[in-house]
This record gives C-alpha cells, structure tokens and sequence, in this order.
C-alpha cells in the first residue's frame, strides 16, 4: 500500500466514522498507542510515515477507500457481489 493520498486528522476521523471504529480499536489495530490517534486527530502531532502508513492500512482493510482528485477524501469501497 503507498501513500498515494495523504491522511489527515479528519479523514482519520471521518473515515473511523464510517466504519462505527473507536480509537482504541484503531490503535491496537495499527499497533501504536490510543495517546497516538487522538493526538493526530486533534492536530497535536504528525505521526511518523511508517505510523501514518499503519493507520490508513487498517482503515483501508476495514473497507474504506481513500481518493484523491482535486480534493482528498474517502468513501466506502463497494462490496464484491
């Protein structure tokens, strides 16, 4: 999985929304800490490529489906019939 959109605190949390997710289940998810998503997703900090890369795998895993056109956003991937 590349970077191919940037990851942002509200697309983290719009993106948590759309899959019912807490922050808790994001966190042991991608294997860091709960301190961790809910400083990105208050502006706090900027988590490192490696943390960003884990945090949107797991979202993505979980059926969301980041997009980039002319501006960044997400929506839940279709289900295969």
């Amino acid at each position: 999985m590349a970077l191919n959109s940037k990851i942002t605190p509200a697309l983290c949390r719009a993106a948590r929304g759309l899959l019912n997710m807490n922050q808790v289940d994001l966190a042991a998810a991608a294997l860091v800490s709960k301190n961790v998503i809910v400083a990105f997703e208050k502006g706090r900090t900027n988590p490192t490529r490696n943390t960003l890369a884990a945090i949107q795998r797991v979202l993505e895993e979980a059926g969301v489906e980041f997009t980039n056109g002319d501006a960044p956003g997400l929506r839940l991937r279709k289900k295969k019939r």
